[in-house]
């Protein structure tokens, strides 16, 4: 993920340019970096080490979604709807 991609999902999910611990920010960065590796094992099926890495993201994002989902019903409904994300 280059720095201009990161900025604009902040810019999109956050409050302002510098939101990058709202937690709409943090799913839809973990969400990019998911999609990217999950490109990335269809060229490399073997590597288990970024398999590893990817299914802690998955857990990562998992748990701030059950957050968000506590705090703040709406948001998460947003969330899930935007990244097209299913639940």
């Amino acid at each position: 993920m280059t720095k201009e991609e990161k900025l604009e999902i902040i810019k999109k999910f956050g409050v302002n340019d510098k939101d990058s611990g709202r937690t709409e920010v943090q799913v839809a960065l973990i969400t990019k970096r998911i999609n990217d590796l999950t490109a990335h094992f269809n060229a490399h099926k073997k590597d288990h080490h970024s398999r590893r890495g990817l299914m802690m993201l998955v857990g990562k994002r998992r748990r701030l979604l059950d957050y968000l989902a506590e705090k703040d019903i709406n948001r998460y409904r947003d969330v899930i709807k935007e990244l097209n994300i299913r639940k």
